[in-house]
């Protein structure tokens, strides 16, 4: 594993500018939840048409260019008959820790909509393994239910269970650069290192399927509802929008990812699909990277 701190780490993470492979117009939050948080800017002083104009509007003060973002939670009240004279009322806010957001409220009696907004160098967790950390940029913008998710399990103490089970390279369907070479088939290999974040004695809540950008090269994407999920090694428009992404790989990681791809494998048959397997899988394990006074550290 790389040392705490490292100047490869904070390099990195400094890079991040937070577009990664999103859609610059994808701007979504989660129903009936309420996010608390020291207000920046009131609702009851500001109200919008849409939370999608909330969100925008609190990314509006996150742009990572001029240090910390003054905006990093909106919450909207939407819903007309249940808001009554809060409709239309956009509160930003702000948290003490962006991986861990103040108290929520959720349930079908909750009548706001919130989300969160990570800024350049935020919002940053690692998959850590034998063979190095993968350093995951999240989405929560375009899959905030998978955000919210990720974020409980950096809660736990222990990821017994979640590892790396099979890894496909990108054979010669797929150049160095993800893109597919022409006249290729489209797999097997499908270029891919597919895990599971199901950790033994823990509940795995269900993900709804959720706006997504293209799989592209470095994509963090569920399969199905989850726990298990994949790392893409190249551009799979043919994909379309089938898999829910959550997040990222930082470009410079994603040589550890093709080492593990590279690891002894074996063959089998998944429903009719060739797939390789590991031989050995390898165990990872859901950490959080935390900022203090400009240096970039794993948290215990």
């Amino acid at each position: 594993m790389r040392p705490t701190g490292s100047p490869a780490v904070e390099r990195r993470m400094t890079a991040d500018d937070g577009s990664g492979d999103v859609d610059g117009e994808c701007c979504n939050g989660i129903e009936s939840f309420e996010l608390w948080g020291a207000a920046v800017k009131w609702g009851s002083d500001f109200k919008v048409n849409s939370s999608k104009e909330c969100c925008n509007a609190c990314k509006a003060m996150c742009t990572g260019n001029h240090g910390p973002c003054l905006c990093d939670t909106w919450v909207f009240c939407g819903n007309k008959k249940a808001c009554g004279d809060k409709f239309g009322e956009c509160w930003l806010k702000k948290q003490k820790d962006t991986l861990a957001p103040d108290k929520q409220e959720a349930g079908n009696k909750i009548m706001w909509t919130s989300g969160i907004v990570f800024g350049k160098g935020e919002g940053i967790v690692a998959l850590e393994t034998e063979f190095g950390a993968i350093h995951v940029k999240l989405l929560p913008e375009c899959s905030p239910h998978s955000v919210f998710n990720i974020l409980e399990l950096l809660g736990l103490r222990h990821c017994a269970g979640c590892q790396f089970f099979r890894a496909e390279t990108r054979g010669l369907v797929w150049d160095a650069r993800g893109d597919h070479i022409k006249d290729a088939s489209f797999g097997p290999p499908y270029a891919l290192l597919q895990g599971t974040l199901g950790a033994q004695g823990t509940t795995f809540d269900t993900i709804p399927s959720e706006f997504c950008p293209e799989i592209k090269r470095g994509s963090v994407a569920w399969v199905g509802s989850g726990p298990e999920f994949f790392i893409s090694l190249a551009n799979h428009q043919e994909w379309k929008n089938a898999y829910t992404v959550f997040g990222y790989v930082l470009p410079e990681d994603m040589e550890i990812v093709e080492k593990i791809t590279q690891l002894p494998t074996k063959f089998d048959v998944w429903t009719g699909v060739n797939v390789t397997i590991l031989e050995n899988p390898v165990p990872l394990r859901v950490r959080r990277i935390k900022s203090n006074n400009g240096d970039l550290n794993h948290s215990s």
